[in-house]
């Protein structure tokens, strides 16, 4: 099992990722109630593709649980039947958890191909716990955090259930956000330990003291993001043109878009003394050019009004970035000559 280890975290981390892409996605096309219901989708594992497929129809088999839309209400088929000539209302419920009531095709494909990328990166995280068994003589905290990277995968899960029940509330939507980053950084963790090190880099305290500030602030930044996409998503949803979204921007906007300098200000003295000292952090190069584009995508969402797909790479930008600091302050762990 210990030769699977390896490629099965690399596996699941890239799938996290690619959830969190989808997630942003989701969120980019305004579809996250585009699946009503959790964890089937109109009451089916393959969601509908038109809407006459919600609609009651004679003489059709019904399943338990199966969902239509009656009267611009979601009902649902209290047990297996099929339906006679006319609607016979002892034969459904009312869906009470929600009275979104809508069918978009697009919405609703997004949503549940978001849903299935977390049904894989779930799969794949308990296959790297099954695999980490292979290390128990030797490291078996490696098996105790796979088994919290699957207990935190479950509970990403409910999260998704209770954003769909609550309408998307944005701060569920914030908490489902920091979970993920929390199995990104654990799954990291994971592929670090089993990795073989060189041990090449060479540690310097003042480096080594700002890296860990770094990731520190770019989580706080991540933070004070999603509370302006919060902002952002309320005036969204009233319907308001976008040139309006940052017309009235709150303090956490601009706390935000000035906290973006320190951040760039803090990694880039990181770039400077790893090149000056020749410390062998080759990651912060990637962090630069990361940090560069997540600036260059928040300037052209402000003055030309959130182009298409912005806002979705500025999410995944903000994950990559958290990603290889996290990285590389597990690296930094490892020193091979101190200054």
């Amino acid at each position: 099992m210990k030769k699977y280890f390896p490629k099965s975290a690399k596996i699941a981390l890239v799938l996290v990722y690619l959830v969190v892409f989808a997630g942003a996605f989701v969120r980019l096309t305004g579809s996250g109630m585009g699946c009503p219901d959790w964890p089937k989708c109109f009451g089916y594992y393959i969601p509908p593709t038109e809407k006459q497929e919600l609609v009651f129809t004679e003489e059709k088999e019904y399943n338990k649980g199966q969902v239509i839309i009656k009267e611009e209400t979601l009902m649902v088929a209290k047990e297996d039947f099929v339906a006679k000539s006319t609607f016979d209302s002892t034969d459904w419920e009312k869906y009470t958890k929600h009275d979104y009531a809508i069918f978009n095709p697009l919405h609703t494909w997004v949503e549940y191909i978001n849903r299935l990328l977390g049904a894989l990166a779930g799969i794949a995280c308990f296959l790297t716990f099954i695999f980490s068994f292979g290390y128990w003589k030797e490291k078996r905290k490696l098996v105790y955090i796979s088994f919290f990277i699957c207990v935190l995968m479950g509970f990403q899960a409910w999260l998704g259930k209770t954003v769909v029940d609550s309408v998307l509330n944005p701060f569920k939507i914030t908490t489902h956000m920091l979970a993920a980053l929390l199995i990104i950084a654990f799954q990291l963790y994971l592929i670090y330990e089993v990795q073989k090190k060189e041990n090449s880099f060479i540690f310097d305290t003042n480096f080594n003291r700002i890296l860990s500030l770094t990731i520190g602030l770019t989580i706080i930044q991540i933070l004070l993001g999603t509370s302006v996409r919060e902002h952002v998503d309320t005036i969204s949803e009233t319907g308001a043109p976008k040139i309006l979204w940052l017309q009235n921007p709150t303090l956490t906007f601009y706390i935000h878009r000035s906290f973006s300098i320190i951040v760039l200000i803090a990694n880039f003295y990181l770039f400077s003394r790893n090149r000056k000292l020749q410390l062998h952090f080759q990651k912060i190069n990637w962090v630069m050019v990361l940090i560069f584009f997540e600036i260059l995508s928040g300037i052209l969402m402000y003055y030309l009004d959130f182009p298409f797909g912005t806002q979705t790479i500025h999410v995944i930008l903000a994950t990559l970035l958290f990603g290889f600091q996290f990285y590389m302050v597990l690296e930094s762990y490892r020193k091979k000559t101190i200054l």
